[in-house]
Protein backbone atom coordinates (compact mmCIF):
# COMPACT_ATOMS: atom_id res chain seq x y z
CA UNK A 1 0.00 0.00 0.00
CA UNK A 2 1.43 3.38 -0.96
CA UNK A 3 0.55 6.99 -0.47
CA UNK A 4 -1.27 8.90 -3.22
CA UNK A 5 2.07 10.24 -4.40
CA UNK A 6 3.54 6.76 -4.50
CA UNK A 7 6.66 7.74 -2.57
CA UNK A 8 6.46 5.68 0.60
CA UNK A 9 4.46 2.81 1.91
CA UNK A 10 2.01 3.98 4.56
CA UNK A 11 1.97 0.91 6.78
CA UNK A 12 5.72 0.36 7.06
CA UNK A 13 6.94 3.66 8.50
CA UNK A 14 6.92 3.88 12.30
CA UNK A 15 5.20 6.86 13.86
CA UNK A 16 7.63 9.54 15.02
CA UNK A 17 7.98 9.70 18.78
CA UNK A 18 9.80 11.89 21.23
CA UNK A 19 12.18 9.99 23.45
CA UNK A 20 14.10 10.98 26.52
CA UNK A 21 16.89 13.51 26.13
CA UNK A 22 20.22 11.75 25.71
CA UNK A 23 23.25 12.78 27.73
CA UNK A 24 25.55 12.25 24.76
CA UNK A 25 23.56 14.78 22.72
CA UNK A 26 23.79 17.33 25.53
CA UNK A 27 27.52 16.61 25.92
CA UNK A 28 28.06 17.17 22.19
CA UNK A 29 26.18 20.48 22.34
CA UNK A 30 28.19 21.56 25.38
CA UNK A 31 31.47 20.59 23.69
CA UNK A 32 30.58 22.57 20.57
CA UNK A 33 29.58 25.60 22.66
CA UNK A 34 32.81 25.31 24.66
CA UNK A 35 34.99 25.42 21.56
CA UNK A 36 32.95 28.19 19.93
CA UNK A 37 32.94 30.39 23.02
CA UNK A 38 36.66 29.82 23.64
CA UNK A 39 37.41 30.95 20.08
CA UNK A 40 35.17 34.01 20.42
CA UNK A 41 36.63 34.95 23.80
CA UNK A 42 40.18 34.38 22.59
CA UNK A 43 39.80 37.03 19.92
CA UNK A 44 37.45 39.41 21.72
CA UNK A 45 38.26 39.25 25.45
CA UNK A 46 39.76 42.73 25.49
CA UNK A 47 36.51 44.20 24.15
CA UNK A 48 34.25 42.51 26.71
CA UNK A 49 33.07 44.37 29.81
CA UNK A 50 33.89 42.90 33.22
CA UNK A 51 31.59 40.01 34.13
CA UNK A 52 29.21 40.62 37.02
CA UNK A 53 29.68 38.07 39.78
CA UNK A 54 26.10 36.81 39.51
CA UNK A 55 25.92 36.68 35.71
CA UNK A 56 25.04 32.97 35.80
CA UNK A 57 22.39 33.34 38.50
CA UNK A 58 19.53 32.84 36.03
CA UNK A 59 20.52 29.18 35.66
CA UNK A 60 20.12 28.65 39.42
CA UNK A 61 16.69 30.27 39.39
CA UNK A 62 15.52 28.15 36.45
CA UNK A 63 16.92 24.99 38.04
CA UNK A 64 15.11 25.73 41.33
CA UNK A 65 11.81 26.33 39.53
CA UNK A 66 12.18 23.09 37.61
CA UNK A 67 12.94 21.12 40.77
CA UNK A 68 9.76 22.47 42.41
CA UNK A 69 7.71 21.64 39.30
CA UNK A 70 9.29 18.18 39.22
CA UNK A 71 8.12 17.49 42.79
CA UNK A 72 4.56 18.50 41.88
CA UNK A 73 4.51 16.49 38.65
CA UNK A 74 6.12 13.48 40.28
CA UNK A 75 3.51 13.43 43.04
CA UNK A 76 0.62 13.74 40.59
CA UNK A 77 1.98 11.07 38.25
CA UNK A 78 2.74 8.70 41.14
CA UNK A 79 -0.81 9.11 42.45
CA UNK A 80 -2.15 8.67 38.91
CA UNK A 81 -3.75 12.07 39.30
CA UNK A 82 -3.44 12.96 35.62
CA UNK A 83 -6.54 13.88 33.68
CA UNK A 84 -8.94 16.64 32.79
CA UNK A 85 -10.73 16.95 36.12
CA UNK A 86 -10.21 19.91 38.42
CA UNK A 87 -7.11 19.45 40.55
CA UNK A 88 -5.53 16.93 38.21
CA UNK A 89 -2.48 17.42 36.03
CA UNK A 90 -3.90 18.05 32.57
CA UNK A 91 -2.20 15.94 29.87
CA UNK A 92 -1.47 19.04 27.80
CA UNK A 93 0.21 20.63 30.81
CA UNK A 94 2.32 17.50 31.20
CA UNK A 95 3.35 17.80 27.55
CA UNK A 96 4.25 21.45 28.10
CA UNK A 97 6.33 20.53 31.12
CA UNK A 98 8.21 17.94 29.05
CA UNK A 99 8.84 20.58 26.37
CA UNK A 100 10.10 22.96 29.07
CA UNK A 101 12.41 20.26 30.41
CA UNK A 102 13.83 19.50 26.97
CA UNK A 103 14.37 23.18 26.17
CA UNK A 104 15.97 23.79 29.55
CA UNK A 105 18.32 20.85 29.07
CA UNK A 106 19.45 22.35 25.77
CA UNK A 107 19.82 25.80 27.32
CA UNK A 108 21.79 24.35 30.21
CA UNK A 109 24.09 22.45 27.85
CA UNK A 110 24.74 25.57 25.78
CA UNK A 111 25.26 27.67 28.91
CA UNK A 112 27.60 25.08 30.39
CA UNK A 113 29.63 25.08 27.19
CA UNK A 114 29.80 28.86 26.97
CA UNK A 115 30.90 29.24 30.58
CA UNK A 116 33.38 26.35 30.21
CA UNK A 117 34.95 27.96 27.14
CA UNK A 118 35.22 31.28 28.94
CA UNK A 119 36.67 29.59 32.01
CA UNK A 120 39.23 27.71 29.91
CA UNK A 121 40.43 31.00 28.49
CA UNK A 122 40.49 32.68 31.89
CA UNK A 123 42.50 29.92 33.56
CA UNK A 124 45.04 30.02 30.77
CA UNK A 125 45.44 33.78 31.29
CA UNK A 126 45.20 33.82 35.08
CA UNK A 127 48.10 36.24 35.28
CA UNK A 128 45.83 39.04 33.99
CA UNK A 129 43.96 41.00 36.65
CA UNK A 130 40.81 41.08 34.52
CA UNK A 131 40.90 37.30 34.13
CA UNK A 132 41.25 36.85 37.89
CA UNK A 133 38.25 39.12 38.45
CA UNK A 134 36.10 37.28 35.89
CA UNK A 135 36.94 33.74 37.03
CA UNK A 136 34.47 33.56 39.97
CA UNK A 137 31.60 34.65 37.72
CA UNK A 138 32.55 32.00 35.16
CA UNK A 139 32.67 29.29 37.84
CA UNK A 140 29.24 30.34 39.16
CA UNK A 141 27.83 30.26 35.61
CA UNK A 142 29.37 26.87 34.83
CA UNK A 143 27.95 25.29 37.99
CA UNK A 144 24.56 26.89 37.27
CA UNK A 145 24.52 25.44 33.76
CA UNK A 146 25.28 21.96 35.06
CA UNK A 147 22.57 22.31 37.72
CA UNK A 148 20.06 23.41 35.08
CA UNK A 149 20.82 20.35 32.94
CA UNK A 150 20.44 18.07 35.96
CA UNK A 151 17.16 19.69 37.02
CA UNK A 152 15.78 19.56 33.48
CA UNK A 153 16.65 15.89 33.07
CA UNK A 154 15.05 15.08 36.42
CA UNK A 155 11.92 17.04 35.49
CA UNK A 156 11.71 15.16 32.21
CA UNK A 157 12.10 11.87 34.09
CA UNK A 158 9.34 12.83 36.53
CA UNK A 159 6.94 13.34 33.61
CA UNK A 160 7.14 9.69 32.59
CA UNK A 161 3.99 7.66 33.09
CA UNK A 162 4.39 4.86 35.65
CA UNK A 163 3.79 2.24 32.97
CA UNK A 164 6.17 3.77 30.39
CA UNK A 165 8.61 1.16 29.11
CA UNK A 166 12.20 1.61 30.17
CA UNK A 167 14.84 2.56 27.65
CA UNK A 168 16.16 -1.00 27.64
CA UNK A 169 12.70 -2.45 26.96
CA UNK A 170 12.09 0.02 24.14
CA UNK A 171 15.36 -1.01 22.54
CA UNK A 172 14.63 -4.70 22.89
CA UNK A 173 17.27 -5.32 25.55
CA UNK A 174 15.03 -5.94 28.55
CA UNK A 175 15.24 -9.10 30.61
CA UNK A 176 12.49 -11.58 29.70
CA UNK A 177 11.90 -12.31 33.41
Amino acid sequence: MTTPRGNRPTGDAPEPTIGPTKLRDLAAIAAFATVASWILVRYNYGDLPPLPLLAGLVFYVLAAIEVVVAFVVRARVADRNVGRAHGQLHPLMAARVVALAKASALLGAIGTGVWAGLLAYLWRHSDLAAAQDDTPAAVIGLIGGVLLVAAALWLEYCCRAPDDPTDEAAGGHADPA
